[in-house]
């Protein structure tokens, strides 16, 4: 396989920078997810390392080797597309081995490499079909097996579940996570998805706007965003913010005062805070829970039932606030409700959105540490 180092890369389009000096480093064999909202500028990263668009500063390097002004045939690389791209007069085995007898691969070896990738695909019962007699989920396993006979250094995804329904997207996830295993290859995959980034990745790299907000593994990510956007972006439903004031700070953290004036001292490094200051608070909806004493409280509103857990949305003074409960909460639209949260497990954001660091390191940050899981807050 293969590494990939990112120095400095720039793309402007009319004058205008979209990829804003980005620096990054994928390891051998690492799974790498860009992950951010639309127009972030994941897919256009992407095609840059794929030598579809040129770099308008900074370098790649793939294995140490700059590759600016190398074509993409020549960069040993791999990519699914959104799109399954498959030549619908062709039989599967004809799809996957095209490239193959393009480059003049013998005919035995092309064989070989087809039918090695039909059975980690488990497509051995549909190498005769054409195209049109697939389903999508196998659309697109063809269009990974196209890529696997190559046996590139890296392999590119750029939003291949897309076009999936939900059961299929579930299932191409857990695929494309076995086959990262068996191949032990080095993959770098775009979504907007960011359960697709949880589930899969070894590195998360957050884009907004051009610019890297935080790389690192999945849980460092939900445990310790960086900032308020990371924060808001990772985790599903989305984070919970409100206002609360500094009344005191300590080496135990900073205490502030919730909405409804009850306090709570948040273990998390006071930095330049000072009382009076305005913080916003950020808690998960599945580390709030409902208490009949909590110190905040509202009318129920809306219910979500999923089965093993329950989203309540819960209108209060301070705004909308998502709790998630267990399944077999026995609450109703319009009940008064109240709620409260483990202070260890919330987040205080300052006014340009940066997070006080947590005094508390999680423990499976630790051991994703330990396993030499790339973790790297500090990154950007």
């Amino acid at each position: 396989m293969a590494t990939l180092k990112l120095d400095h890369i720039v793309k402007e389009f009319d004058g205008a920078e979209v990829i804003k000096g980005v620096d990054l480093i994928v390891e051998d064999r690492e799974f790498v997810v860009f992950v951010g909202p639309s127009g972030c500028g994941k897919s256009t990263l992407l095609r840059m390392i794929a030598g579809l668009e040129s770099v308008s500063d900074g370098d790649i390097l793939i294995d140490g080797k700059k590759v600016n002004q190398i074509g993409p045939a020549q960069r040993d690389l791999a990519m699914v597309f959104q799109s399954y791209a498959l030549y619908p007069h062709m039989t599967v085995a004809n799809n996957m081995g095209f490239s193959m007898r393009l480059a003049g691969v013998p005919k035995a070896d092309r064989d070989a490499r087809v039918r090695e990738a039909a059975r980690i695909l488990k497509l051995e019962e549909l190498l005769d079909r054409k195209p049109g007699a697939l389903s999508g989920g196998q659309r697109q396993r063809v269009a990974i097996g196209r890529a696997i006979v190559r046996n590139p250094g890296i392999f590119l995804f750029d939003e291949p579940l897309s076009n999936l329904d939900a059961a299929l997207r579930v299932q191409m996830r857990i695929e494309l996570a076995r086959l990262h295993n068996e191949l032990e290859a080095t993959m770098i995959y775009v979504t907007h998805d960011q359960v697709e980034a949880m589930t899969m990745a070894d590195k998360i790299v957050v884009l907004q706007g051009g610019v890297v907000e935080q790389v690192g593994s999945p849980m460092a990510l939900y445990h310790h965003p960086r900032n308020r956007f990371v924060a808001g972006f990772i985790g599903s439903p989305t984070m919970n913010f409100t206002e609360v004031e500094v009344t005191e700070t300590s080496p135990a953290g900073v205490q502030v005062t919730l909405p409804g004036g009850d306090s709570r001292l948040i273990p998390v490094e006071s930095g330049n805070c000072q009382r009076g200051e305005r913080l916003t608070l950020g808690v998960r909806p599945e580390h709030l829970t409902i208490e009949d004493n909590g110190p905040m409280g509202g009318t129920v509103t809306v219910i979500e039932r999923l089965g093993g857990a329950t989203s309540l949305y819960i209108a209060t003074e301070d705004g909308e606030w998502v709790v998630m409960a267990d399944g077999e909460v026995q609450k109703r639209v319009n009940n008064a409700v109240r709620f409260g949260f483990d202070p260890g497990r919330a987040h205080l954001f300052m006014e340009n959105g940066d997070a006080l660091p947590s005094l508390n390191r999680h423990p499976l940050v630790n051991i994703e540490r330990r396993e030499n899981r790339i973790d790297t807050m500090d990154q950007q």
